[in-house]
This record gives C-alpha cells, structure tokens and sequence, in this order.
C-alpha cells in the first residue's frame, strides 16, 4: 500500500475548507441584502406617502392601496413562496423572488399614474414574498453547526429590524433631496448586487419536485378576496358603507374567501391546512396580533399624513419624528424582550400592550399646533416598545400548541394573518378618517382642522382595536395544557429556525 505525501493530502483540503467557510459567510451577507431590502421597503414608503399623494392625486382612502397592494400580496403568497422553494430549489426561489422585486422597483419609480404604480407595488410584494420565504432555509442549510448557525440567524434578525429605522431616514432624504420616486429607485443597485453574488455563492438544494404539488389557486383566491374586500372598505367612502355596491362587493369578498376555505380542505397540501387552525392558542393569537399590527400600521400611515400635512414637517423631518418609534422597537426585538420573557414569562406582553395603546391614545391628543417633544416623541416612543415587546410573546404563545414538525407553517401563519389584518385594519381606518374629514368639511370647518379631527378619530380607534386584543387575550389564549407542558411546546417551537423565519417579517 502506498502512503501518500502528507502535503499533498492536507494542504488541499484546508484550502477548500477555508475557501467554503468564506463562501458561506459571503453568502449570509447576500441573503441579509435581500432582507434588508425588503425591511427598508417596509418603512421607506411612510415617508413619501403625502407626497406621493400630491403627485398622483390619490385620496386618503385610495392611498391605502401603496401600502396594502405590498401587504396583501406579500402576506398571501409567503406560504406558497416557501413551499415552491422546498419543491423546486431556494436558490431559484430567491434569485426569481430578487429579480422580481428589483423590477417592480424600477416600475414603481417610474410610475405616472395610481394605477401603475398600485400595481407595481403588488408585484414587488410577490418578489419580496419569494425572496424572503425561503432566507431562513438557506441559512439552515448553509450553517448546519448550532454555534455558527446562532451567529448566522443574530445576523439576519439584526438586519430584519434594522431596515426599518434605516427606511424612515433614507426615505425622508430621498424625498427631499430627490423626489418620492427614489425611494424604489434605491433598490436597484441592492438588488443587482444581490442577484450577482446570490448567483455565484448560494449553493441550490436539490427541490421534491413540482409534481409534489403547490397551492396557486389558494393563494390567488384568498388574494382576490381581500382585495375585493378593501376595494369596497375603500369605496365606501364615497359610495356609503350601506349601499348596493357596497355591499355587493363585499359579498363577492366573503364568497371568494369561502371558496378558499373550500378549497384548502380538500387540498392534499393546501397552503393552510385547516387542522392546524383548530389549535385554540394559534388563532387567538394570531387574532391578537392582527389587532395590534392594525394599531402599528395605521400609525406610521396615518401619522405621517399628520406630520405633513397638519403640522408641516418635511419628509427628513417626518422621518425622524418616527424614529423613536422604529428604535424601540428595534432594541426590544433584538433581544431585549427575550430577556424579559426568560425572566418574567409571557406576561410580559400586557403590560406592552397597555404600552402601544396608551402611545396611540396620546398621539391621537396632539391637535394642530403639537409641539414635538413632549407629546409626539412619547407617543412614538411608547408604541414602538410596546409594540416591539409584544409581538414575540404573542408568537410564542401561538406556537405553544403547534407539533415541532409544524412549527415553519405555524409562525407562518400568525405572520400572514398579522400582514391581512394590517391591510384590512388600515382600509377601514383611513375610510373612517377620510368619512369624518369630508362631513366636517361640508360644515363648514376648516380643512387642516377636519384633518386633524379624522386623524384623531382613526388614530383611538387603533388603541381601542388594541385594548380589545389585550381585554381577549385571557379568554383567547385559554389551553388546555398544564404550564409546564405549554412552556416544553413553546421552547422546542422556538428554537426550530424555521420559527425565525416570520419572527421579523
């Protein structure tokens, strides 16, 4: 037998060790671009949105549809996204899911019209929807060691929570400098960057193949349900809440959604498996922080109407007006509120809840001539604390139940009924604010005060929407499980990294 060269044998393989081990951490880098891409449009387009206003003529209502275009199709094709990556590879899922979004970009920049760029921004939901359902998959598979894996999956949480903050101040800067069409134009370059080096490093998995079957038909109908549904919401406001087409149009909504429930029981691998809606403490939960999801959304759409609008700020002013809001809620979603929870247990969020709430009812109390220190800054400061330290303890809670086995599909879940309540809870919101402007304008008001009057309204009818969540959360996170058997469920479901996958989204 022949003793190869000890050289020949070692130096090789440590060169392709390191070479790997670069690659994978080059390769995190690309995914968290992708990430940050989609967090800094979450928040980039807040700003813009008088503006945008201005320019393309929206009404307050019909602006809804910037915001909730990206939320519902971002929210009902996440699901679907994350299961054609099993099917046919994330690699592909991710790298079509970042070409999609950089093209919708460049048409949301370029819009002229409510229509384009509507549209525009619903395809840029479906490529941040593929893009970042399957982020947490390739991490996994990239960093199979729990210790490199940890450092990998802080990473990317940091990212996720980051964008946001960085979104209000690049949009504000943008607007100003440039115009609103910038804030979508900025994407391009990430994007491009992440297309090539993603093409180059992410390593394909080897997909089950499509005929293992994907739900398209679900996603499509319980997309057109809710955007049927908050076109009549949207339409009310001049067509009345009680009117034939009002009403009609709802009815075509509620009719759409059953067929999706129809549809999804039947369904050999639906979307959303029905059995898994039956668990007591998913749903209530999930109902709970869809109400509070309305209370954040509404603000950062409606207070910046209000910044502008009422008090006069500029875009960069606007955008760091928010920012205690977006930094409290960033520093309580990077670990903060885990280390509240390990120590003080879930209850942590009713306190948090009391929190968000209390920061709406006293930015609801700023009139028009609002200073922003106190009021303003408390209030921001408030919700997003509040905020930040309450949506984890909802999703554990939600997860508490769930078989280990469905824990990807159960955070999942709670994250697409957080975006769908979001977007209905903003249509009606804004329908209200702009139904009580209109009647106090035909008054005789004047129109900076019946402005602010509807704000003001919309804005207490988010914290009410946020204290019924907390008045329902002992009655709907009831269990039959002992505690020690919940906090088992709980801590096994949270340390599965597919959870990870829509704990920032």
């Amino acid at each position: 037998m022949t003793i190869p060269d000890s050289g020949s044998m070692t130096m090789p393989q440590i060169g392709a060790d390191d070479a790997g081990d670069r690659r994978r951490w080059i390769a995190l880098v690309v995914v968290c671009l992708a990430m940050f891409m989609n967090a800094l449009d979450g928040s980039i387009v807040n700003v813009a949105l008088p503006d945008i206003q201005r320019s393309l003529h929206f009404t307050q209502s019909g602006l809804t549809w910037v915001v909730d275009a990206y939320l519902i199709s971002f929210g009902s094709f996440l699901l679907m996204a994350g299961r054609l990556g099993d099917l046919v590879g994330r690699k592909k899922v991710f790298l079509a899911g970042v070409t999609l979004f950089t093209l919708a970009s460049i048409a949301c920049g370029s819009a002229d019209s409510q229509a384009m760029l509507v549209a525009s921004r619903f395809v840029q939901g479906i490529g941040g929807a593929l893009s970042s359902s399957v982020i947490v998959a390739i991490i996994v598979t990239e960093f199979p060691s729990p210790v490199e894996r940890a450092k990998a999956m802080s990473a990317y949480v940091f990212v996720a929570v980051g964008g946001g903050s960085i979104g209000l101040l690049a949009g504000g800067v943008l607007t100003q400098a440039l115009s609103w069409h910038w804030i979508f134009f900025v994407n391009v370059p990430i994007g491009i960057t992440t297309l090539i080096l993603g093409r180059l490093l992410v390593v394909e998995n080897v997909g089950l193949g499509i005929k293992q079957g994907v739900d398209v038909v679900g996603s499509v109908l319980v997309t057109l349900s809710l955007m049927v549904g908050i076109y009549g919401i949207v339409t009310a406001s001049s067509d009345g809440w009680v009117s034939a087409h009002t009403l009609g149009i709802l009815g075509v909504a509620v009719l759409l959604f059953v067929s999706f429930v129809v549809l999804e029981s039947r369904l050999a691998n639906p979307i959303m498996p029905l059995r898994i809606l039956k668990l007591r403490t998913l749903t209530g939960s999930s109902a709970i922080r869809g109400l509070l999801a309305t209370g954040m959304f509404s603000t950062f759409f409606i207070g910046a109407l209000y910044l502008e609008h009422v008090l006069g700020y500029s875009p960069i002013e606007t955008g760091l007006a928010f920012m205690p809001a977006t930094v409290g809620m960033a520093t309580m979603s990077a670990g903060l509120t885990a280390r509240l929870v390990n120590r003080f247990g879930i209850k942590v969020m009713y306190p948090a809840m009391l929190l968000a709430a209390g920061g709406l009812v006293l930015l609801a109390s700023a009139g028009q001539g609002a200073s922003y220190f106190p009021t303003i800054f408390f209030a921001f400061l408030l919700l997003g604390v509040g905020a930040g330290a309450s949506f984890m303890p909802l999703l554990q809670i939600g997860m508490s139940e769930i078989p280990n086995a469905d824990a990807g599909l159960g955070s999942g879940i709670v994250n697409v009924s957080q975006q769908m309540a979001a977007a209905v809870g903003l249509a009606v919101l804004s329908t209200v604010a702009t139904n009580r402007t209109k009647a106090l304008v035909a008054e005789g008001h004047q129109v900076v005060a019946a402005l602010t009057d509807g704000y003001q309204l919309a804005l207490l009818i988010a914290a009410g929407c946020v204290l019924v969540g907390l008045a329902l959360s002992p009655f709907l996170l009831r269990t039959n499980e002992s505690a020690e058997e919940k906090a088992a469920h709980m801590a096994e479901n949270m340390e599965n990294p597919e959870t990870y996958e829509h704990l920032v989204l």
